[in-house]
């Protein structure tokens, strides 16, 4: 089942013909409008400092969770210029960042790996891509377990991207080109269509840049249309497509050679000669979505939201493999270099169908909500590899070439099947005096199929799980809420990869949070600040070796930290976002071994047990602006044995913008001091660490017509 563009035409057009009758007056329109406020909290632009969030699924504010959301809106990612999930993931404290194989996001939360952790728009998006900006209104990260809602993983967290809707009359061009050849063009184009509340958004981004690493660039297309169809004052249609093509270098960095990554200069590159053909990532992301809301009352709505998606991965890669030491021969250390063809074909779609009612009962009020989830993918992939086929200096690198297709049998050849329903039930109650509490139950059945193409046995898994929420929330005031939360949720052996040999009989990991903490809406508003302190345990981790999916086992980790965050939005014209955050994150039950160490007792990887952000910006009468921040990550391990350190850094970035009639003209310089650093790791190899970029500077132009 591969969905293309002309299926969203044609259900765009069989809405469009359905609810051509429905001719809504002046009246019906103004009350459409009025439910958008009420249904649609995800549209609303905050500035720097969001009240309003969609992490349980119903209209709240953020003071009335019960856990840590961090937001990073519209405005910050404008500002900042981010052009990546990592980009925008500097502004969330408790965030670690992995390269990903050089092929996907990537990130650790809470000092857990978030892989499968990925949403848009609360719909699961667990494809191994980078995704774009272009089509972001706004993203949220949502800490500690969230399966109650969102079903399997979450250990410390997840990241829910919120699209941009139609809605609203905009005609915008936007042009950046700067360092590296960075060369990028986006357009958002939108129109509401006559009284009925009808309206169509179409975003869409042409990239074509190079890089500061040797042989690295990015070409990237993506649009994004959507369409908003109202045949009633009480009923909605929102249509949704999104295509993403992304071809760069497959980049694992540089090695590292006693304890620290290798001091070459941050270009290196420890690959292939012919790296721009025989080292390439290719991905392709299709996707579509329904979702249906209607409105029974002020007190009852039913949502349906359906998605589908397909994936297709052609990832070719080089990369370090062990380190060859000086010995009596060999007078300089060599690095072998092993390589590998990889190769994902993904189908998968998801539904979604909630009820929520509103309901007093004993003084008390509720707001419930009742869900069905019903899921289903097939995951196709297929590996060749070789493994120390040629070596290298490791200080000064000659590299080969090599090639493009390995051929022979493949190391791995199946086919990924996975099936999951879950039912869901939450009440947000409202008890009076300043008392809240939110809980939750979902169960879920979780099927997972692995079918050989290879002469080995087939596998098969089920697990059912149940996943509970509970938080008291005390707010004496507007300005106050303190909470207490307890949460679990659960991680299938395969989780988002196909089941192996080695853990299709291990049952789900688990994972448990407890966390307090207290939130601050000061100044009317324009300034929210949170404060959270957490114990979160997982047992029975496993991670996945470098460039494969075979796993490693890691056993019982713990994560015990605070979290600071703030975000303000003045009417004088100061804004800013900060944050910052502790996290003693250890592995404190395990028989592994790696790099001759124990594991037992050993700090999480790629998590900084210190971590700081700060931004803060002036506009001057919104004709024009200035903006600089900062970012601080302490030392990191790169591997489970904490062998290697990634040194601890500092960044500096800036900001200066101008408004020129319908043009905003904006200038943004990152690491302003050109400082050397090591961005991000892959998790569990000593070997593979990427370089931060040095000095970096981007000129954009947004022409609003």
């Amino acid at each position: 089942m591969k969905f293309r563009f002309a299926t969203l035409t044609a259900i765009a057009a069989l809405a469009s013909g359905l609810s051509a009758p429905a001719r809504a007056t002046e009246a019906e329109a103004a009350d459409a409008e009025a439910d958008q406020r009420t249904i649609v909290v995800t549209g609303v632009k905050e500035g720097y400092a969001p009240q309003s969030t969609s992490a349980a699924k119903i209209p709240a504010e953020l003071r009335d969770i019960p856990q840590a959301v961090n937001v990073v809106p519209e405005e910050v990612l404008r500002d900042q210029r981010a052009l990546s999930i990592q980009d925008a993931l500097k502004n969330v404290p408790g965030v670690g960042l992995s390269h990903g194989d050089g092929q996907r996001d990537q990130v650790t939360i809470r000092g857990f790996s978030a892989i499968s952790d990925q949403f848009v728009d609360g719909f699961r998006d667990d494809a191994l891509y980078f995704r774009d900006l272009s089509n972001v209104e706004r993203i949220e990260v949502v800490k500690g377990p969230a399966a109650v809602l969102y079903g399997r993983g979450s250990s410390g967290g997840l990241i829910n991207r919120v699209t941009r809707k139609p809605g609203e009359n905009i005609a915008a061009l936007t042009l950046s080109a700067g360092s590296w050849d960075t060369k990028r063009g986006e357009v958002d184009f939108g129109r509401t269509l006559g009284s009925g509340g009808a309206a169509f958004r179409v975003t869409g981004a042409l990239e074509r840049s190079g890089s500061f690493r040797q042989f690295q660039f990015l070409d990237r297309e993506t649009i994004a249309p959507t369409l908003l169809l109202r045949p009633g004052p009480d009923t909605e249609l929102l249509v949704q497509a999104d295509f993403l093509r992304d071809e760069r270098i497959t980049d694992f960095g540089i090695p590292a050679y006693m304890g620290r990554p290798v001091v070459v200069p941050p270009e290196t590159y420890y690959g292939a000669a012919n790296a721009r053909n025989a080292d390439v990532s290719r991905s392709q992301v299709t996707s579509q979505t329904v979702s249906f809301t209607h409105r029974f009352s002020d007190s009852l709505s039913l949502r349906n939201g359906f998605r589908h998606y397909n994936y297709d991965l052609d990832r070719r890669n080089t990369l370090s493999g062990a380190i060859l030491p000086v010995t009596a021969t060999r007078l300089r250390p060599l690095v072998s270099l092993n390589r590998s063809n990889f190769f994902r074909d993904e189908d998968g779609w998801s539904n979604q169908l909630e009820l929520t009612h509103v309901v007093e009962f004993a003084g008390t009020r509720h707001t419930l909500l009742y869900g069905v989830e019903i899921a289903r993918q097939t995951k196709l992939q297929k590996l060749y590899s070789s493994n120390g086929f040629a070596t290298v200096d490791l200080f000064q690198p000659v590299l080969p070439i090599v090639p493009v297709d390995l051929g022979g049998t493949p190391a791995t050849h199946n086919e990924g099947r996975f099936k999951n329903e879950g039912v869901y039930v939450q009440d947000l109650i409202d008890f009076g005096s300043g008392f809240k509490a939110l809980v939750g139950l979902r169960r879920d059945w979780f099927e997972q199929r692995t079918i050989q193409r290879l002469a080995l046995p087939n596998l098969y898994r089920k697990d059912a799980e149940w996943s509970p929420r509970a938080g008291l929330v005390f707010q004496p005031d507007d300005s106050q809420s303190y909470y207490a939360s307890w949460s679990r949720s659960f991680q299938p052996s395969g989780e988002g990869f196909a089941l192996a040999a080695n853990n299709a009989g291990i049952e789900p990991e688990k994972t448990t949070n407890k966390e307090i903490g207290a939130k601050y809406t000061l100044l009317g508003g324009r300034l929210n600040a949170t404060v959270s302190l957490f114990e979160l345990e997982r047992t029975g981790i496993k991670s996945a070796a470098p460039g494969s999916t075979v796993l490693i086992p890691i056993g019982t980790q713990r994560t015990r930290g605070i979290e600071l965050s703030a975000n303000l939005d003045l009417a004088s014209g100061w804004r800013a976002i900060a944050g910052y955050s502790y996290l003693d994150a250890r592995v404190i039950r395990s028989l592994a071994v790696e790099s001759g160490q124990p594991v037992e007792g050993k700090r999480a990887t790629l998590t900084p047990r210190h971590s700081a952000n700060l931004f803060v910006s002036k506009s001057f009468h919104e004709r024009f602006g200035l903006g600089i921040g900062g970012n601080y990550v302490a030392d990191r391990f790169a591997n489970p044995g904490n062998t290697v350190v990634l040194p601890a850094y500092v960044t500096v970035d800036g900001l200066v913008w101008v408004k020129l009639g319908n043009a905003r003209l904006q200038l943004n310089a990152y690491n302003l001091f050109d400082k050397r650093y090591i961005v991000s790791g892959h998790g569990t190899s000593p070997l593979l660490n990427l370089p931060g970029a040095p000095r970096t500077v981007i000129a954009t132009m947004r022409l609003e017509l």
